[in-house]
């Protein structure tokens, strides 16, 4: 029998439902909404790369709430993720952003975006491989918060190398840790197995404290001790 305390307290997510989340979230602005909409609009096989609307507030909110002043997105799209947080950060040169990702075509759209919101002097574009990127950091930690969201089967490598760069207290938030439901089906191949795998992988590290979230496709926060 389930007791009180197990019973699945989520509600059915229905269009309304999510409607109200973003009508209680803090609104996108001129350019977030632009954006979006953009991107739905030019690449309509590959939007669903983009974060979720409620992601850009959340990221912002993260970024304040440490005082991130460095921050490392891999997997930049089209720009949504990265312009949120650049909005967040201190006006450079006390506030950077680099943005790793393996498109130009894609981040020209970002690029576009973090002019017309006067971010673009925060953000660093780094065009290619983001293992060879984040290898190429100092040593040193300095990263106050990471976001990852990117080709799923690098994100251990990923994490692997930013966690040694990670200020103490720093996050690395991760999107997509319930890959469309895939990582509870043990025949899970390719995205959805790479998933499984990284989220046993965060649980069993000492260096850091986690919990993975519903937010989204699932979100995991990530606290370095």
């Amino acid at each position: 029998m389930t007791t009180p305390a197990a019973r699945d307290k989520r509600p059915d997510q229905t269009a309304e439902l999510y409607q109200y989340v973003l009508d209680h979230n803090p609104p996108l602005d001129s350019v977030q909404r632009e954006l979006v909409e953009l991107t739905q609009a030019r690449f309509p096989d590959a939007a669903g790369m983009q974060s979720a609307q409620e992601q850009g507030p959340l990221l912002a909110f993260l970024v304040r709430l440490i005082g991130a002043r460095r921050v490392v997105e891999v997997g930049t799209f089209t720009g949504f993720s990265s312009l949120s947080m650049a909005q967040a950060l201190p006006p450079a040169p006390d506030g950077q952003l680099i943005a790793c990702d393996v498109s130009e075509e894609w981040t020209a759209y970002a690029q576009e975006a973090w002019e017309k919101a006067g971010v673009a002097d925060r953000v660093e574009l780094r065009i290619g491989p983001a293992l060879d990127t984040l290898r190429a950091l100092p040593t040193e930690p300095h990263i106050d918060l990471a976001y990852l969201d990117a080709d799923k089967k690098g994100y251990i490598a990923y994490w692997e190398e930013l966690v040694p760069r990670l200020r103490p207290g720093g996050l690395i938030v991760a999107d997509n840790v319930l890959y469309h439901g895939d990582v509870v089906d043990p025949q899970a191949v390719a995205g959805g197995a790479a998933i499984r795998a990284f989220n046993d992988h965060v649980a069993a590290d000492a260096r850091m404290e986690a919990v993975l979230l519903t937010v989204a496709d699932g979100l995991t926060l990530a606290r370095k001790r």
